[in-house]
Order: structure tokens, then C-alpha cells, then sequence
């Protein structure tokens, strides 16, 4: 499906190359102030321009068309829409009989019968992240000024060094390739009690918007994979006050399910662009054998770049949810 929530409810809709993409947002409480303005920090970040990223450059002006009077939301649904405004549908055209390595555009032609949008990878496409990190500016607003996040690259092609991060990439285009990356998303204020054991605890609602984002293979929370490395006496964050503040986070922040006031850590992994313009030989289905393929089109050499605010968006709907909730 693709609306997410019981409170806060999401519903994403719209293809790349389609009119246009946008979210409709049912939940909202009434009188919280909005405007456009709200929108463009956000937004900014995901927008394409700088280096390594795609050469299609979109406005991305949000419209919001309901749920908004005299500056305030109505606590009717909110809808926002972005128009599609640069598209090159040509570029895409052999897709339906030569797919993308690593990409969604077999699987989405044998799942509908050929009757899905190819272009730009159509409903598939990262260009709907661009509804969900708006549908993250409104739920930053549940969680209130209190909240504050903090996100960033901590790897990009397996190196954490930040001084490589430029040159990796750029060594990534001059290959006509892509890279992959890590983004850790920290997340302080949020309090003692977001969580509803036993199948939608605060990890669970937060993985499962992570994994709906396109290109993220893998979420860890506090320690993560390296807590399966450690003794217990390592890993247990020790309670030095009465507030629950622990000497040492490996938690992340999150204790049985449910957050225990210190500050949220959770990691998703990137994984490289599918659409590379280097030629790679992968099966063609019109003529029944193994081909070379070049991918022509605009896409990112390094998504990650983009993808920080996605996944900040992503946990603050998760928490908004759980908010509600509680």
C-alpha cells in the first residue's frame, strides 16, 4: 500500500515523470501553524545542484492545496503537491525490454503486467522522497521545538574519512559509476515513553519507514551489528540519575521498544545508484540473451548525499505516529 500510519497517516502518490507527486496527510492536529516557508530548509536539502548529485534540477515548490486556513492546519487532511517540471522520458525508452541492473523496473513489469510507469522508474522512483520529507517538515511540527535532530554522512564508498568524501566521488564519475553511504540520524528530546510493545515498538515503526525509502539496505540502532561483538557487561548502558541518563548509549536510545529519554542513534545504509553510465552486460528480454547496457538519463553519483534529509524525515514520521499515540 502506499499510505503508512494509524494517527499520522501518509499517503504518497505520483511517478517521476509523471504531472506530478505528492502526500496527503490525514491526522494532523488542528492549529498548528504552516506555510510554505516551513517547507524550504527541508527541501533544500534534498534538491539536486551540487556535485555528485543529478543534473535534472526541479523546483520542488510545494503547493498545498487542503488542510491549511489562515495559516493554521484545519485538522482536515493535508494534501501537498509538487509539479514535475524537467523530465526527459526519452532517455528511459529501451527500459521495458533491456532493465536496470539492481533496479525495480523488471519487477514492477512483472508485478503490474507491463501496465507500470517506466519512466524515471516512474512510482519507483526516488523523486517521491521529495512528498516524504515534506510530509517530515509536518511531523517535526507534532514533535515540537523541543525535538531537535541532528544528521549527517558518516561513510560514503566504505570510508568514514571525510576529507575522502569529494575525491571518492569524483573518482565515482570518472568511472561512470556510482557510490553508496552511511547516514546516522540523532535525535534528542524526545522523552521517556514513545513505543508500543510488542510489534510496533519505537525500532519497528522507524525501520519500517526507513526500508520503504528507495536505495536503503540496512538500519541499526545505538551499537548495532557491533553489539553482537560485545559481552553484556560492554553493552549495558548504566542509569547514573534519576531522569534514566545513561553513562553510555549502545540502546540508541531505545529500551525494550520504547525510548528512554537519552538520545535516539539509528544508521541507514545507502546503497550505490542502480543507473550508472558505464556499460554492463545484463539480460535483454526482446531478444532473449545477455546485452550491454548503458543507462542514459540524469541520475546521482552518490545518492546518499541527498538521502540524509529523507531518512530524518522518515524517523520524525515514525516518532510523530508514536506521539500521537501516546
Amino acid at each position: 500500500m502506499n499510505s503508512w500510519g494509524q494517527l499520522f497517516r501518509v499517503s504518497l502518490w505520483g511517478e517521476s515523470h509523471g504531472e506530478q507527486v505528492g502526500v496527503s496527510i490525514d491526522g494532523v492536529p488542528a492549529g498548528i501553524a504552516l506555510c510554505i516557508e516551513d517547507f524550504e530548509a527541508d527541501l533544500a536539502r534534498r534538491r539536486a545542484g551540487s556535485r555528485g548529485t543529478t543534473p535534472r534540477c526541479e523546483s520542488d515548490t510545494p503547493h498545498i492545496v487542503s488542510g491549511i486556513f489562515e495559516g493554521k492546519t484545519t485538522g482536515a487532511p493535508l494534501t501537498i503537491i509538487f509539479l514535475n517540471e524537467n523530465t526527459r522520458s526519452t532517455d528511459y525508452s529501451s527500459l521495458k525490454s533491456h532493465p536496470r541492473p539492481s533496479h525495480a523496473d523488471f519487477v514492477a513489469q512483472r508485478k503490474y503486467d507491463s501496465c507500470n510507469d517506466y519512466r524515471g522508474g516512474g512510482h519507483f522512483s526516488g523523486r517521491l522522497t521529495l512528498a516524504l520529507v515534506a510530509a517530515g517538515v509536518v511531523a517535526k511540527k507534532i514533535l515540537g521545538s523541543d525535538v531537535c535532530f541532528h544528521t549527517e554522512i558518516t561513510a560514503i564508498g566504505g570510508s568514514t574519512d571525510r576529507e575522502q568524501f569529494a575525491h571518492i566521488i569524483e573518482q565515482a564519475i570518472a568511472e561512470h559509476d556510482s557510490v553508496g553511504g552511511v547516514v546516522e540520524c540523532r535525535v534528542g528530546g524526545i522523552g521517556i515513553g514513545l513505543g508500543e510493545p510488542f510489534f510496533d515498538s519505537a525500532e519497528s515503526l522507524i525501520a519500517h519507514l526507513l526500508f520503504s525509502v528507495p536505495a536503503i539496505k540496512g538500519v541499526e540502532f545505538g551499537s548495532g551489528f557491533r553489539s553482537a561483538a560485545m559481552q553484556g557487561s560492554e553493552h549495558n548502558d548504566c542509569i547514573i540519575d534519576g531522569e534514566g541518563t545513561t553513562l553510555t548509549n549502545h540502546a540508541g536510545g531505545i529500551v525494550g521498544g520504547i525510548t528512554n529519554g537519552n538520545e535516539l542513534v539509528v544508521r541507514a545504509a545507502v546503497k550505490p545508484t542502480a543507473s550508472i553510465a558505464k556499460e554492463q552486460m545484463t539480460y535483454n528480454f526482446s531478444s532473449g540473451t545477455i546485452e550491454p547496457l548503458t543507462i542514459k538519463g540524469r541520475h546521482d553519483a552518490c545518492i546518499a548525499l541527498r538521502a540524509a534529509v529523507v531518512i530524518e524525515a522518515a524517523v520524525a514520521i515514525a516518532l510523530a505516529e508514536l506521539k500521537l499515540r501516546q
